[in-house]
């Protein structure tokens, strides 16, 4: 009897299930109940949210902008350098690292809606096609115009930019003849060294503007080169260095430190503490060496500072340095992004981790730097004592919140100058400049092989002003009366953009750094 009755009942109490399973299946989808109720999915709560949002969210929200999203946010909660590359932007990022990218080798700028090119690279794509500066970019491709049309430096960029050897043709215009090329993309180099020359007849002066694959390399060039020259003292100038790889700053420490001397080691909860040292002569083991620094140099700009000023080695001039004393390292996702993770704390030789404080947030550690100018901090004896350190040669220094200089340089108050910013963001100094050049090619391009001679005989005066005054016209900028040192700023600029046009970036320095004043402390330094 009582089998009958399980034969019976059983099939019943399965219905009876399955029936309710589809209620409260149906309840859920009606009610949007909780995801988690009877679920035992072992997915994380960032998976489940990310697919709540795409499922559920009032707009159509692509995936990969949500894991981005997501990503970025987690990173900026751990500090302020760990951070998610987007798929999309991590060739740009990995070709500045790498000291390189695939194009065809021209500088250009958008002035009235059209393409200029500023310069082309010596030897590269655009100048064995025969492209020169000064010529006006029409159409790309036959089909794609850009005279004219509302696009972006990052629009232009995309269409000179490809796989090297892909052709790209390119119609453009030279004073009244209209033209076209074909110009085959190649592997254009990026440059770490923005200026190598001698200085005075002594003194050298090298300034690096990051640290990628090909840095160590491109500075022992421009190092010999000078050496070469009679160098007797030298002049590092990382203002602006924002950093890079440490390896390449290491190896350069190592051309001024003499053998078996601790550079920087690091160290991390995951990662066991593993030391850099000078490993070989140095080309330049005893000559007077100064650095430069400023609040833009960071990370392995202030590696290479940190280890020759630990080591009495160079004096460090100029203004208290970023603070940033994280290690990162890159790592490869899925989905084709990745991940620059903070893996070790490093530390100079004295044992400085030189750090600055994260802990108020992203927003607050971003705004550290323009807060110093704020207090006028640049005029006192701007660092935080967290601890003291001891040199061989007895001079204190202290760890937290950046390389602080052994001389001490305030900012210049013209840079705070709000006309002179607009002025400056308004491009009418750089377009006036360019056009005064193309204006004058002939004779500036006389001077190709000596700066020095133009120097000293080319200064801005009545006729250079009358272009500037122009192109503010053009700019609808009005500036009113100026007083003798904005004159003298906007004079030294609009020639130091003049000698960049023939000499590049080293150009553009020789001109500014006559009248630095950084500069003008360490040549007093190392004579």
């Amino acid at each position: 009897m009582s089998s009958k009755r399980i034969q019976v009942w059983l099939p019943l109490a399965f219905s009876g299930i399955m029936i309710l399973g589809m209620v409260i299946g149906f309840q859920l989808k009606e009610k949007t109940m909780s995801a988690s109720f009877f679920s035992f999915s072992n997915r994380s709560t960032i998976q489940e949210l990310s697919d709540l949002i795409k499922s559920r969210y009032v707009d159509k929200i692509a995936l990969d902008s949500i894991n981005g999203i997501v990503a970025s946010d987690l990173l900026q909660k751990l500090d302020p350098h760990s951070v998610y590359i987007p798929r999309e932007e991590l060739l740009a990022v990995n070709e500045e690292m790498a000291g390189n990218f695939q194009g065809i080798g021209i500088e250009f700028r958008l002035i009235n809606d059209t393409v200029n090119v500023m310069n082309v690279l010596s030897g590269g794509p655009a100048d064995k096609a025969g492209m020169i500066t000064g010529d006006k970019i029409l159409v790309v491709n036959d089909s794609v115009k850009i005279a004219g049309e509302k696009i972006d430096g990052l629009g232009v960029r995309k269409l000179f930019r490809g796989e090297a050897g892909t052709a790209v043709k390119i119609k453009f215009k030279r004073g009244d003849i209209v033209q076209s090329v074909v110009v085959k993309r190649g592997v254009i180099p990026i440059s770490s060294i923005d200026a190598a020359y001698m200085i005075t007849d002594s003194i050298g002066y090298i300034r690096i503007n990051k640290f990628a694959e090909r840095t160590y390399e491109e500075f022992m060039q421009a190092l010999e080169k000078l050496l070469a020259l009679k160098m007797k003292s030298l002049i590092l100038d990382l203002r602006g260095n924002g950093g890079g790889l440490m390896k390449e700053a290491v190896d350069i420490a190592d051309e001024f430190l003499a053998d078996d001397k601790l550079i920087v080691y690091t160290e991390g909860e995951h990662s066991p503490r593993v030391t850099y040292t000078s490993k070989r002569p140095g080309l330049f083991e005893t000559g007077k060496l100064a650095v430069l620094i400023d609040e833009t140099a960071a990370s392995a700009s202030e590696v290479l500072a940190g280890a020759l000023q630990d080591w009495d080695r160079a004096t460090i001039i100029g203004r208290r340095s970023f603070g940033k004393g994280l290690v990162q390292q890159q790592f490869q996702m899925s989905n084709g992004a990745a991940v620059r993770l903070t893996v070790a704390r490093y530390y100079t030789p004295l044992g400085r981790n030189i750090q600055k404080s994260y802990s108020k947030g992203y927003a607050a550690y971003q705004y550290e730097v323009e807060q110093r100018f704020h207090t006028d901090s640049s005029k006192k004896e701007d660092t935080i004592k967290q601890k003291i350190y001891i040199t061989p040669k007895g001079k204190k220094l202290y760890g937290g919140g950046g390389i602080t200089p052994d001389n001490i340089v305030a900012i210049d108050s013209i840079f705070f100058n709000k006309r002179l910013i607009d002025l400056i963001a308004s491009g009418t100094i750089n377009n006036a400049a360019y056009n005064y050049y193309l204006s004058r090619k002939d004779f500036f391009d006389s001077f190709n092989k000596d700066p020095k001679a133009l120097l000293s005989s080319f200064m801005p005066g009545k006729t250079e002003w009358q272009f500037i005054e122009a192109e503010a016209k053009k700019q609808n900028f009005k500036w009113g009366p100026l007083n003798s040192n904005e004159k003298i700023f906007i004079s030294n600029r609009f020639k130091a953009l003049i000698f960049k046009q023939i000499w590049n970036t080293e150009g553009y320095f020789r001109v500014l750094n006559q009248t630095d004043k950084t500069v003008k402390q360490a040549l007093i330094t190392v004579l």
